[in-house]
């Protein structure tokens, strides 16, 4: 530090000499004190380049700087210069580690003041910037100047790779990273890396073990008033960002970003293993797990074991009969969070997707493409044991559970068991009668939503099983098996 005082004596005396010549070009009226300026308002000095004004000389000295580029006082560490000797100073604490202003509320240290206010009203919920539009406040300016593009649907920045656009050029740069997967940011406790800054700040506080927000409903304690914020909408319903194709809320901007790749088929994240491309991280991230086939977590009630513990959480959920997930407006549970959002499209009779062989339509993407494979009779799903193919992956895995002839559901009026517990449920309507699948059109009621989807097309009259040899239709893939049949005959 001693290096860098000597060094800004020096080029006080420079940058006083050099700044002679400029005095004459300023131009200002009388003299009154600072003080005074303040009250007044009166900024007498002028920039001669951009006639921006000053109250006070010193300040339109370095502000003079900026148009002649001269940055005198460099970093005896690093040599970077700076045009004031203030930001020398700060940057210094870089290399010394220095952080003097420290938050009483989360203990982090910061190494420039203007750092810690901006930080505490994080802590405070105070949002001294305003959206004229909309009125939803930002603590920062730079975040509010973001937001404001929104109204005005300016997007100039474009990635390479997929042509999505974006308002802000550092949005850019962090989405830049799904693609090359780079995470500069580095956790100096656990070394963990994040593709962005703010999700290591955020990480960084469960370090600490702080949590000084708590929810007035469940007592639940937060680390940051933001996440405090997010929790509390569960217990007020409120799901203030919507999609703008199907109108669908939620209670997360990160799930309604999620949601949109349903309606653009856009997938980021792509395998450097496999190249198969992904909409959601934590996807690429567990199906990365497939090529190592390391799978610590397994089900205490069936053999079947899982690369994440969440993804065993989820699995348990078949065997509890546990659904946390309720639709608001039917009330029907769901085992996952998923698939209440897709039931939640059915209510907003939203059906963006066609068939191009029938007129069919679907809400997503990826019932639609599951429904082209009646037209198409692709099956990409294949049986390791048998090589039996399946257009669907759950109908692969209930068939893999005959191989290993465990059936652990039994039926408790006639004993015979079953793989699955969904199996077990449909077998148990033959023995009470229910019938909960009802047609719209006539009323006929079925024990199987799959008996349903079939009496349905004597209404319709929709015939998805085509023929590849003479191109005949049929309602029902049994009746297209049993045809298919003939040819083989005819051939022999």
């Amino acid at each position: 530090m001693a290096g860098v005082q000597e060094q800004t004596q020096h080029e006080n005396s420079h940058n006083s000499n050099r700044s002679n010549g400029f005095e004459n070009s300023f131009s200002y009226q009388s003299h009154p004190t600072k003080h005074e300026r303040t009250d007044t308002g009166k900024k007498p000095y002028q920039c001669p380049e951009c006639q921006k004004c000053f109250t006070q000389k010193s300040s339109l000295i370095q502000h003079v700087t900026i148009h002649t580029g001269v940055k005198p006082y460099q970093c005896p560490e690093c040599q970077k210069c700076f045009t004031t000797k203030s930001s020398l100073i700060q940057h210094v604490t870089i290399h010394t580690g220095v952080k003097p202003y420290q938050c009483t509320d989360c203990q982090k240290s910061f190494s420039k003041k203007s750092s810690l206010t901006r930080h505490e009203w994080i802590h405070s919920g105070y949002k001294p910037y305003q959206c004229s539009e909309c009125q939803i406040s930002f603590s920062h300016k730079v975040s509010l100047i973001s937001h404001e593009k929104i109204h005005t649907g300016l997007n100039p920045y474009q990635c390479s790779e997929c042509q999505k656009s974006f308002s802000r050029k550092d949005c850019l740069i962090q989405h830049e990273r799904t693609h090359t997967g780079l995470k500069p940011y580095q956790c100096s406790e656990c070394l963990k890396s994040f593709s962005s800054r703010s999700h290591l700040t955020r990480h960084t506080i469960t370090h600490t073990g702080y949590k000084t927000h708590q929810c007035s409903e469940c007592q639940k304690r937060f680390r940051c008033k933001e996440n405090l914020n997010r929790h509390e909408r569960i217990h007020t319903g409120q799901k203030p960002y919507q999609c703008s194709e199907c109108h669908i809320s939620f209670n997360r901007e990160s799930s309604l970003a999620q949601h949109e790749r349903t309606h653009t088929g856009e997938r980021p994240y792509k395998c450097t293993e496999c190249h198969k491309s992904y909409s959601q991280k934590g996807n690429l991230t567990e199906h990365k797990k497939t090529h190592t086939g390391y799978k610590p977590y397994q089900c205490s009630k069936c053999p079947k074991s899982f690369s994440y513990k969440a993804s065993l959480i989820k699995h348990e959920r078949i065997h509890t009969e546990q659904k946390p997930y309720q639709c608001s407006e039917c009330m029907k549970s769901f085992i996952w969070k998923s698939y209440l959002t897709q039931h939640e499209i059915t209510h907003t009779g939203y059906k963006p997707y066609q068939c191009s062989k029938c007129p069919k339509r679907f809400s997503c993407k990826a019932s639609l493409i599951k429904h082209e494979r009646a037209h198409t009779g692709e099956r990409p799903y294949q049986c390791t044991e048998c090589q039996k193919m399946f257009s669907q992956k759950r109908n692969l895995t209930e068939h893999k559970k005959t191989h290993t002839e465990d059936k652990p559901y039994p039926c408790s009026e006639c004993h015979k068991s079953f793989v699955c517990k969904v199996s077990l449920i449909q077998h148990q309507r033959i023995h009470t009668g229910e019938k909960p699948y009802q047609c719209s059109e006539c009323q006929k009621s079925f024990n199987r939503e799959s008996s349903l989807a079939q009496h349905e097309r004597t209404h319709t009259g929709e015939r998805p099983y085509q023929c590849t040899e003479c191109q005949r239709s049929f309602s029902q893939k049994s009746n297209l098996t049993q045809h298919k049949k003939t040819h083989n005959i005819y051939k022999w």
